[in-house]
C-alpha cells in the first residue's frame, strides 16, 4: 500500500446528513407543491401559472448547486448518488404529468419519458446490493435539455412572444424525448454488459 492509499483509506466518509442532501430532499419535497401550483387555475396563464414555472426553474436548478457543494467539500456520498437522479426524475415527472393532464403536451410523450425514468429508477435500485448507480454524463444532459423543454413550456411566453415561441418549445421538447430514449438504451447496455461479466469470467 503506498503512502496515497494509505492517506485515502485514513479519510473519513461523509455524513447522509449533509448540506447537499439536504438541498436535493427540498427538491422532492417541492415537487407536490409546484405540481398544485401549476393545476390550481386549469392552465390559465395567470400568476400562478407564473408562481409554478417559476418554482420548477428554482427547484431543478438547485441540481448544480448541490453537485458543487458536494464535489468542492468532499461531501459526495452514495445517497447523494442515489437520491440526485431521484429527485430530477419526480420534479420533472410532475411537470410532464401536470402539462399532459392540461392537454398542453401529448400524453403519449409523458408516459415514454415516464416508462424511461421509472425503468432506471428501479433498475438503480436493482443494483444498489453491488454498486451505486450515478447518472452518466448522457443523463446529465437528459435532464439538462429536459429542464429547458419543460421550463420553455410551463412558463407562458407565447402570449406574451406569439404562437412562433410553441415551435420552439416543441424542439426542444423533440429533444429531450430523443435523449430520453437514447440514454434510457446506453442504460439497458450497461446493465447486459453488467450481468454478462461475471459470466464470462
Amino acid at each position: 500500500m503506498t503512502k496515497s492509499d494509505g492517506a485515502a483509506a485514513a479519510l473519513p466518509q461523509p455524513s447522509n446528513w449533509n448540506l447537499p442532501n439536504a438541498i436535493t430532499i427540498v427538491r422532492i419535497l417541492l415537487a407536490p407543491v409546484f405540481f398544485v401550483m401549476l393545476l390550481a387555475d386549469n392552465g390559465a396563464d395567470g400568476g400562478l401559472r407564473w408562481a409554478a414555472a417559476v418554482l420548477f426553474i428554482l427547484a431543478i436548478a438547485t441540481d448544480g448547486i448541490d453537485g458543487h457543494i458536494a464535489r468542492s467539500r468532499n461531501l459526495v456520498t452514495d445517497l447523494g448518488k442515489l437520491l440526485d437522479p431521484i429527485a430530477d426524475k419526480v420534479l420533472t415527472g410532475a411537470a410532464l404529468i401536470g402539462l399532459s393532464i392540461l392537454a398542453e403536451l401529448p400524453w403519449w410523450v409523458t408516459i415514454v419519458i415516464l416508462v424511461r425514468e421509472v425503468g432506471i429508477t428501479v433498475w438503480r435500485f436493482v443494483q444498489l446490493s453491488d454498486r451505486v448507480i450515478p447518472a452518466s454524463r448522457g443523463g446529465k444532459l437528459k435532464t439538462l435539455v429536459q429542464s429547458i423543454a419543460i421550463s420553455l413550456a410551463l412558463l407562458p411566453f407565447p402570449m406574451l412572444l406569439g404562437d412562433w415561441v410553441n415551435w420552439v418549445n416543441g424542439v426542444f421538447m423533440t429533444l429531450a424525448l430523443l435523449l430520453t430514449v437514447v440514454t434510457g438504451i446506453d442504460y439497458l447496455v450497461q446493465a447486459w454488459r453488467l450481468n454478462r461479466a461475471p459470466a464470462s469470467k
